[in-house]
């Protein structure tokens, strides 16, 4: 189990890393969308690709931070029920939805996206759009995302089975600390007195 702790560990600190890197896209996104409303309402000039980044860095966002959601306890809960019940039975209800919904779900799409972006790159498919940007870049996004998620759940599932042994803490256990805004917020404030 110790050794399965110590993986969990490392998929941990590989979660943390792009969670916190991704965090950055939410930034870019931001700019990107408000450069493209300036320069449509001031001088009327308006690009499908400008659109299209702010969607692929979307789906970057949500796809390559799923794992780091999942980590930090920010998920979708139906706290109605695990509200009610002890930390053991949280944890037990966290095994059965990570290894009967959230493992099949995620493998499932991981697999069946991997084709789709084979083909797009394949036949180096472009947006429908006018000005549009290539495709294959945010379809390799599906199977990448999914595999982080995959990778997450199994470091989850050691968690929660080490805390029911009681060889680690209660992984459903809210960390007290910044939010990721406030993160974001500080790195902002950090980087501006590196630059001074």
């Amino acid at each position: 189990m110790n050794a399965l702790l110590g993986f969990s560990r490392l998929i941990d600190a590989l979660t943390e890393r792009i969670g916190k890197s991704i965090i950055w896209l939410v930034l870019v996104v931001t700019l990107i969308s408000a450069g493209n409303a300036l320069m449509r309402y001031t001088i009327n000039y308006s690009s499908n690709a400008y659109l299209e980044i702010q969607w692929y860095l979307f789906s970057a966002i949500f796809l390559l931070g799923s794992g780091y959601t999942l980590m930090k306890n920010e998920h979708v809960r139906i706290d109605l029920i695990s509200g009610r019940l002890s930390a053991r039975g949280r944890a037990w209800i966290d095994i059965f939805g990570i290894l009967f919904f959230l493992m099949p779900m995620a493998i499932a799409i991981m697999v069946l996206s991997w084709p789709v972006f084979l083909l797009a790159l394949e036949t180096k498919e472009y947006s429908s759009n006018a000005g549009g940007l290539i495709v294959w870049p945010v379809r390799l996004l599906v199977p990448v995302g999914f595999f982080l998620l995959v990778l997450q759940g199994i470091s989850e599932l050691i968690k929660r089975i080490g805390f029911l042994q009681g060889r680690c803490p209660d992984p459903t256990e809210k960390p007290k600390g910044p939010t990721a805004e406030e993160e974001l917020a500080m790195a902002i404030k950090a980087q501006k007195g590196e630059a001074q």
